[in-house]
């Protein structure tokens, strides 16, 4: 399919992209699995609190079952008692199994959502910078001018190396590369911004 490419000047060029990655299927279902499971793997769980079983000390009985006229008691590292187990506390991190995605429920829906904002208006290919941008006010500017204020920027290795710096500053804009975002990353900026070499990139990468 054609898509119109950017550059800074305004300018636009018709250029070919995959149909697979940019009028893919929009698959929602399989979206919706992906975000819940990676949303899940990003949380974390440091707060630990001792079961009884790890608790230190004696596990003999405290007196008899029967004859003394008080409750019935097994070990002082029971829950019931000050320093004993904690029931039903938190169990760290460790506890918690990793819920896993495999390569093809990745790519599925990397596809539907990059296919969903090209629907949308929301998906943006630019020039490859080729000129280096040291200022933060002169990034902005390019930012303003494009409106994509709020944007997922995916850049090739040497666009990167030529704009990071200047972007690193700006608020409600992440930069990165094809080996680095995620869906959760696409759903969570307005646009998704490529360039040229990196949208080929990511061509060869789903092929």
């Amino acid at each position: 399919m054609k898509f119109d490419k950017l550059q800074l000047d305004g300018k636009k060029v018709s250029i070919e992209v995959l149909d697979k990655i940019f009028s893919g299927k929009i698959n929602k279902k399989l979206v919706s699995s992906v975000l819940y499971k990676t949303n899940a793997n990003y949380k974390k769980r440091h707060a630990k609190t001792k079961q009884q079983n790890e608790i230190a000390g004696s596990t003999s009985k405290i007196y008899a079952q029967k004859g003394t006229g008080n409750a019935r008691h097994a070990s002082r590292k029971a829950p019931i008692f000050v320093g004993g187990g904690v029931a039903h506390g938190p169990k760290g991190e460790l506890a918690y199994k990793k819920r896993k995605l495999n390569k093809s429920e990745k790519k599925l829906s990397i596809v539907s959502l990059i296919t969903e904002k090209n629907k949308l208006k929301n998906l943006i290919i630019f020039s490859d910078f080729t000129n280096e941008i040291k200022k933060t006010k002169e990034m902005y500017k390019i930012i303003k001018k494009f409106e994509i204020t709020n944007s997922l920027i995916i850049l090739d290795k040497l666009s990167k190396e030529k704009i990071e710096k200047s972007v690193k500053n700006i608020p409600n804009i992440k930069v990165t590369d094809i080996n680095h975002f995620s869906a959760f990353d696409i759903v969570k900026f307005k646009k998704v911004v490529f360039t040229e070499s990196s949208v080929k990139e990511l061509e060869k990468k789903y092929l």
